[in-house]
């Protein structure tokens, strides 16, 4: 795909202006002056299309200095220091489970993931998709005994990744706040990338289980993920009587208000979101 761009450019690249009529030329006007010629086309110019230079942020590391105008991340328009894609990638690997999870925080609400625990697929399929991260995690475990280490271990390292995929948090929103409905259930998350973990958890789910799922598993998911990512996570669930609505709209709020501090804000100008000058896990 990239060659074809490339190609695009280089045939649709202007030739030389043609010469004016003669009669309107100034009498000494050399006529064989050879056409002006242009520079040569590099791939690496600072001419260069932005999207062609985000196409190709994947297989290559640009020049610090190149600037691209942001898309999706602070206000329409914003110039900002080009960036590396925030891609965090973890195996965690036990006696009682094997883990992996990649996140891509600047993705597209892609979702691929299959735990052995259909419920919790479908709650990280909605991460993915209302947080518009790129989310992948395969996972085995000992659920022929419950899903209980599967559920956690998927947690930590979910976690893990996004820790590392945030890096040192410079230029970030930091926090987020969001409230999604879903039908009768309302639920409020509010969190802080601050480094420091905590959770605050205040669901009333009405039944032990939806579908095969444990709902006690839920408050133990997000306990395992803020206790690695380094995360402040408050859930309160605002009103709500089905124990399934009232979870997707938890993982709902929580992708939201996620992508929310995740983003970058432009007024920040890359600085860390902290008058300590530093976000640290430890």
């Amino acid at each position: 795909m990239e060659h074809s761009v490339c190609r695009r450019l280089l045939f649709n690249y202007p030739s030389s202006p043609p010469l004016q009529n003669s009669r309107l030329l100034p009498e000494n006007h050399n006529l064989r002056q050879p056409p002006i010629a242009h520079p040569p086309i590099s791939l690496r110019s600072k001419a260069q299309p932005s999207f062609l230079l985000l196409h190709s942020l994947s297989a290559t590391k640009m020049d610090s200095q190149s600037r691209v105008h942001s898309l999706g991340n602070g206000s329409a328009g914003d110039s900002s220091e080009f960036r590396t894609a925030r891609i965090g990638e973890v195996k965690r690997v036990t006696k009682e489970t094997n883990v992996f999870v990649k996140i891509n925080l600047d993705g597209t609400g892609v979702a691929d993931n299959c735990t052995g625990i259909p419920f919790l697929d479908h709650m990280l399929d909605q991460i993915a998709s209302h947080g518009l991260f790129d989310v992948h995690v395969k996972a085995t475990g000992d659920i022929h005994i419950d899903d209980h280490h599967t559920n956690e271990d998927v947690g930590l390292a979910f976690g893990t990744a996004l820790l590392e995929a945030l890096g040192d948090r410079k230029g970030i929103n930091r926090f987020g706040d969001f409230s999604a409905p879903l039908d009768e259930s309302l639920i409020h998350v509010a969190l802080d990338l601050s480094g420091r973990p905590y959770l605050g958890y205040n669901l009333e789910i009405p039944t032990q289980r939806v579908g095969t799922y444990d709902t006690q598993l839920v408050e133990h998911f997000f306990q395992s993920m803020a206790n690695t990512s380094g995360m402040t996570l408050h859930i309160r669930q605002l009103a709500g009587k089905n124990s399934h609505h009232i979870i997707e709209a938890t993982f709902k709020a929580f992708a939201r208000a996620l992508r929310q501090a995740t983003e970058y804000d432009s007024r920040r100008r890359g600085s860390v979101p902290s008058s300590k000058g530093v976000l640290s896990r430890a």
